[in-house]
């Protein structure tokens, strides 16, 4: 059992709305024409503008998560993590890193294979949904587990898309077994041996470096908040927690509701962490998943360093008890 004072902080929370790059419109967005697009295209305008997710660049996105420089969900717009993520291609390749999108960029990302393909939805797929989800503790304290609320929710996190994307892209779509369905197309999850990692809270970054100091995997994150600062230093990983508990203690963490007992929370992607903690040698600190993949760098943690569940996952696959975790100013 892990404690945590993690949680996402979603009342009150402005987001910032996603800026397009292209005129596209969302009736433009299918699976031809994300199979079609030429990235290249995006080099005569980068501006905002449009009413939409873009073809286009939800056909960079995807390019990037398959190269292994995540962005993020999917979702068809130009925002911060979709720079972010181009500035750490750019780094890994030796590049001048500014996050912009270039030909030096594109000749790295370039393919001419189908990244957006069909799908059937399975009884699997079907079988991960459960009852709706209360917002009071207690009530999820009862739940055997946290999972999925509707289909459409976990085939979004299977194939790293934003839900709204997903539900664009079909937008006919009832979302039951047997259905056939237009997804995304990521990458396989990234194997290597991190030997330190640097929590960028001003960059809303996580970036894990080999022994030889080259950086080999970027995410972007949410990295505390200004009520709850991340700690400052370095730290060490000290366990890797596939599908953890969050324990609620309102004396360490905060007031939920009316709960004034410590309470367990089970596991699951909409657990508070997500599926994976990765625990830190300061007391109730770590990096984890989250049950809003969307919200990554938009809204703030509890103290901790939040990332999506797929990206929590694949950096728990490259790290080992000891490894160093800076927290950048």
């Amino acid at each position: 059992m892990l404690r945590s004072t993690c949680l996402v902080l979603l009342a009150g929370t402005a987001l910032a709305t996603p800026a397009l790059a292209q005129s596209e419109q969302s009736s433009d967005l299918n699976l031809e024409a994300i199979n079609t697009a030429s990235i290249d295209t995006l080099l005569e305008d980068q501006t905002d503008g449009g009413s939409g997710p873009n073809p286009l660049i939800a056909r960079l996105q995807i390019l990037l998560d398959r190269a292994g420089y995540s962005p993020g969900v999917v979702d068809g717009y130009m925002g911060e993590n979709v720079r972010k993520a181009i500035t750490a291609l750019e780094l890994i390749n030796d590049l001048p890193d500014d996050g912009e999108l270039d030909d030096d960029v594109i000749k790295i990302l370039q393919t001419d294979a189908d990244i957006a393909t069909s799908y059937t939805i399975s009884q699997e797929d079907v079988e991960k949904v459960v009852e709706p989800l209360p917002e009071d503790y207690s009530e999820l304290a009862a739940r055997d587990y946290l999972g999925f609320t509707s289909v459409a929710e976990g085939i979004a996190e299977k194939f790293h898309m934003d839900i709204d994307f997903l539900k664009t892209l079909n937008p006919d779509a009832s979302f039951e077994e047997g259905e056939e369905i237009v997804v995304t197309q990521p990458g396989d999850q990234m194997e290597g041996d991190v030997a330190r990692i640097e929590a960028d809270k001003q960059n809303g970054q996580v970036r894990a470096y080999d022994d030889e100091d080259n950086l080999i995997a970027a995410y972007p994150a949410t990295v505390g908040s200004e009520s709850n600062p991340s700690p400052s230093g370095v730290h060490t990983v000290r366990a890797i927690a596939p599908e953890p508990t969050y324990t609620y203690d309102p004396e360490v963490n905060f007031q939920q509701g009316d709960n004034t007992e410590t309470l367990v929370l089970p596991p699951g992607p909409n657990n508070p962490v997500g599926i994976m903690w990765i625990d830190l040698s300061e007391p109730t600190y770590g990096i984890h998943g989250t049950p809003e993949p969307a919200e990554i760098d938009k809204t703030a943690s509890h103290g901790c360093v939040r990332l999506t569940n797929w990206d929590a996952q694949e950096l728990a696959g490259m790290v080992e008890q000891g490894v160093e975790v800076e927290f950048v100013q």
